[in-house]
């Protein structure tokens, strides 16, 4: 890649690197090269075209430090490479020399990935996922999640940010994976246990900003950013300016690196909505091509968070320029509303017809089509009918809407259980790509508490904000103070404790989800990529009961019926299928009624010729 150290002789290891940094605003660069040996040499680097710095430094090799001085308007400054791919002592400090050719894949290269279509996804965070908080603890839980139904795990940002508690938004060496969580090599050896168990790997990767702490490129490199466009964090990065190209690169061979050097088999891009980018050729379309072209031969998926609801960046599976879904945020606020009555916040915009939002994003994909939000204050989204029912990540919970709350509370802990076991099954076996969030699948009561490992003023002012934030919204109201993120029993509280197996409630979730997702995997995603998505249709039984259908080419029609609301349903018509699966009672009742808070889900054949 064109960024970070490269052999001078690509097949010779004795050759020694050279070191690059892209330093346009610096009038003098120099490397600073620390061997592993022992001392400390200052090299001074050569400028070349486009801003670029370079030096040849033949004695170099894999495990020594290096960094570089450069001069800016406040005197010499010590950095890191921003494309360095390990800085084990934290981000304010050297750099590291990785020969990515270290690592073993053996035959792990015969792995070329899962159709987008079986996905059945697992967020997890690696720090709190295990009490220990490693690649290597969390490698121990494969079985398990394979066990499941999991078909693909989902981390959260591996990029360095300041301390070694984070979520990991506020990366700052998108290149270097988190030291906390172990050697890059432990990485590799984790996603080739998961892939040696059947299970796609994908990474969450933050592409529209740098964290508060650890980013240096404002010294030198202030081409880097947009101050045309701002954003929540200040100037944009440059997707759309001068030296824009070079930007673009940047953040593309990132991508490149994970999927390719790591084998990652999927992204996910964070708060695409938050790129600011006005070019002919949209920064996301550019990323998508590329990835398709460096990746041909395997199925790489590659998944948007993008609260507009653009569906113009949404597409068939493996389809160049596009991706392949976006997290469903609409989903679960219809849901979440259903499941608790909360109606703050962003809400507010599901509060007045909740189940016919959910509905609609059943048949149609996204709630909001281009109408108006009360909470963005004007039109939001785009039409999605026609996509395909692929291009939905659904989830009941997730890292945000369960973190971001004042508490950290799960929704074991917020709704009552017939409720959320309904809402359960329609998440797990509707079309749309189900998502689960780390211990959801056995009712975990841990939080998840946003939690950080800042310093100084910034600490201090980062648990203010967050304590006037809540303080502000009904979710505070009569409340202990909210935890201080840098506390670190914060982080603790976070922490899986997977010995809640033990107890009755806690198999009895792990039970329900495992039998769902064996009838997802035999009976729906077969049919995914089959449905017709201009014939999908719906139709209300009252205010609380609904059905919808999913024809397909071939392969008969999948129907959901569900009744969400305390006491029974009307009778309902028959359904000519067989059921697969469903919850909730229906004793005593009239044939064709529902039950409290039921679902049922049936495949209704095609008719003979």
């Amino acid at each position: 890649m064109p960024f970070g150290p490269v052999r001078i002789d690509p097949d010779d290891t004795r050759s020694g690197y050279e070191f690059r940094l892209w330093a346009p605003s610096a009038p003098r660069v120099d490397l600073v090269f620390q061997p592993a040996s022992g001392g400390r040499l200052e090299l001074p680097c050569e400028r070349g075209d486009g801003g670029w710095w370079h030096v040849k430094v033949p004695q170099a090799r894999a495990g020594d430090r290096y960094g570089f001085a450069v001069d800016t308007e406040h005197g010499m400054l010590d950095v890191p490479d921003p494309a360095s791919r390990y800085n084990p002592d934290g981000v304010h400090q050297p750099s590291q020399v990785l020969d990515p050719r270290s690592f073993d894949w053996g035959d792990d290269i015969a792995w070329h990935g899962r159709p987008w279509t079986e996905a059945v996804v697992y967020e997890l965070h690696v720090g709190t996922f295990t009490a220990e908080g490693t690649y290597a603890a969390a490698e121990r839980r494969l079985d398990h999640l394979a066990a499941l139904g999991i078909t693909a795990i989902e981390l959260m940002p591996l990029g360095s940010a300041p301390g070694r508690r984070g979520w990991g938004y506020d990366v700052v060496l998108p290149y270097a994976p988190q030291p906390a969580y172990g050697h890059p090599n432990d990485l590799k050896a984790f996603i080739k246990a998961a892939h040696q168990r059947g299970l796609m790997v994908l990474l969450d990767v933050v592409y529209n900003h740098f964290g508060p702490d650890g980013n240096y490129l404002h010294a030198y490199a202030r081409e880097f950013f947009n101050p045309a466009h701002q954003t929540p964090w200040g100037d944009a990065i440059n997707f759309d300016a001068k030296h824009a190209a070079t930007v673009r690169n940047f953040y593309i061979h990132n991508a490149l690196y994970w999927l390719c050097e790591y084998r990652f088999d999927g992204l996910r891009i964070d708060a695409a909505h938050a790129m600011a980018d006005a070019s002919s050729d949209h920064f996301l379309t550019e990323l998508s091509r590329r990835a398709r072209e460096a990746t041909r031969g395997r199925q790489v998926h590659l998944v948007l968070e993008n609260n507009r609801n653009e569906a113009r960046h949404l597409g068939q599976p493996g389809q160049p320029g596009r991706f392949e879904a976006q997290w469903n945020d609409d989903f679960h606020q219809a849901a979440h509303v259903l499941l608790t009555g909360e109606t703050h916040g962003y809400y507010r915009d599901f509060a007045e017809q909740p189940l016919q939002q959910l509905v609609r994003c059943l048949a149609e994909g996204f709630a909001f089509q281009g109408e108006p939000s009360l909470h963005d204050g004007g039109p939001r989204g785009e039409p999605s009918r026609d996509l395909p029912a692929s291009c939905y990540v659904n989830f009941l919970q997730n890292h945000d809407q369960t973190g971001n709350r004042a508490f950290g509370e799960r929704l074991t802990a917020l709704s009552a259980h017939a409720p959320l076991k309904a809402l359960a099954c329609i998440q797990l076996l509707a079309p749309g790509i189900p998502m689960l969030f780390m211990g959801e699948e056995f009712g975990t009561t841990a939080p998840f508490h946003y939690f950080c490992d800042f310093q100084g003023e910034l600490a201090r002012a980062v648990r203010d904000g967050r304590r006037r934030e809540h303080a502000q919204g009904s979710e505070g109201e009569g409340q202990p103070p909210v935890p201080d993120p840098n506390d670190p029993t914060v982080f603790g509280a976070s922490t899986i404790d997977w010995d809640e197996l033990r107890a009755a409630p806690h198999r009895d979730w792990l039970a329900f989800y495992t039998q769902a997702l064996a009838v997802r995997a035999h009976m729906v995603a077969p049919r995914l990529g089959l449905i017709r998505p201009q014939a999908i249709s719906h139709r209300f039984f009252g205010p609380h009961t609904f059905e919808v259908s999913w024809p397909t080419d071939g392969a008969g029609t999948l129907v959901l019926r569900a009744h969400l609301h305390d006491g029974p349903s009307d009778v309902l018509p028959r359904v000519e299928g067989a059921l697969l699966f469903g919850v909730g009672e229906d004793n005593g009742l009239p044939a064709g009624a529902l039950g409290s808070w039921s679902v049922r889900v049936h495949l209704v054949e095609d008719p003979l010729p």
